[in-house]
């Protein structure tokens, strides 16, 4: 992201509180007053400009030089899981009754609810102006929204178990560069890609599948929430690269992951929930899966279901140039 974009965030425009912003409430996780300590690797919070987000913590975090520079607050309720930065600064986020977006200066510009006995976990930019988003719900919805005029310009129904509620459906869901659809199903213990004429085109069957990600290479990455595991399939459903949660080191071992982020370096982020506040939030592995960074900061952070690292690669609202 370029910086003067991040420099929008501590303009003299932005006010300490917005006008739509409401408090949160006190942490539900073990506060501590220790912080990562420069004897884990990484550098702790100066290693990457990046945006934070985690599960009940209701609270976006902008992190840049070390530094929380802005936040944004939502009020009580749950959850945040999935969050981007555009190319224009605004932020578009989920918040499971509603998804908006808000501009650097506090600004909600564009905001969706969900309906009664709905919620919605997933969204990505296409382009500035176009929202995907999958609407958890009977029957669950992916749709493709004009912010602007309203319209939605594609809309499909999902298949789902009527027996097993809507709050654990889906969490993640992305269009490729090849403009294809992607989608994990959280309770079908799947991940299905289809054309955009909703034709199944290839499906790997793991279980408890929190989000995949297409990455540039072709393959596709994907966080096991049941097995604690990210694994990298290739099309032939071959496994190239796989990390077991108890493959980390004490103190670096996550609780559990959800979302994953493959970096341009090759490395790879894993978000975790933390045990509310027992266990580290993210670490980064390289391809022997050696801990590079690891943040475990219950004093300033809360969960970390997603992140988006602000520096690497990639036009955030391009479909598949964001390996995330």
């Amino acid at each position: 992201m370029d910086n003067s974009i991040l420099d929008l965030f501590t303009s003299d425009q932005v006010p300490v509180r917005g006008m739509e912003e409401e408090p949160v409430p006190e942490p539900f996780w073990k506060v501590s007053d220790k912080e990562t300590d420069d004897s884990w690797p990484g550098g702790g919070l100066r290693r990457y400009p990046m945006l934070y987000v985690g599960e009940g913590n209701n609270k976006i975090l902008l992190i840049r030089n070390g530094k929380i520079i802005w936040t944004y607050s939502t009020g009580s309720g749950w959850e945040y899981d999935d969050i981007w930065m555009m190319s224009n600064g605004n932020i578009l986020f989920s918040r499971q009754t509603w998804a908006g977006e808000v501009t650097p200066d506090k600004k909600i510009v564009w905001k969706t609810e969900a309906g009664p006995y709905e919620e919605i976990h997933t969204l990505q930019p296409i382009g500035i102006d176009k929202v995907l988003i999958l609407v958890n719900g009977m029957p669950p919805r992916l749709m493709i929204l004009n912010k602007h005029s309203g319209k939605i310009e594609m809309e499909h129904e999902l298949p789902y178990d009527a027996d097993a509620g809507v709050h654990a459906q889906f969490r993640r869901v992305r269009m490729t560069n090849k403009h294809t659809i992607l989608v994990p199903f959280l309770l079908q213990d799947r991940v299905v890609e289809y054309d955009m004429d909703f034709h199944e085109i290839w499906a790997y069957g793991i279980p408890s599948p929190w989000a995949a990600v297409r990455l540039q290479n072709g393959n596709t990455l994907i966080t096991d929430e049941k097995e604690k595991l990210t694994r990298e399939v290739d099309r032939n459903r071959n496994t190239v690269w796989e990390i077991r949660l108890d493959e980390l080191p004490e103190p670096y071992r996550l609780f559990d992951s959800q979302s994953c982020v493959r970096l341009g370096n090759g490395n790879t982020v894993l978000c975790s929930r933390g045990n509310n506040g027992e266990s580290p939030q993210l670490v980064e592995v390289d391809r022997d899966k050696n801990v590079v960074w690891a943040i475990n900061d219950w004093k300033n952070l809360g969960p970390c279901t997603a992140i988006q690292i602000l520096t690497d690669g990639g036009i955030p609202e391009e479909p598949g140039s964001c390996e995330r």
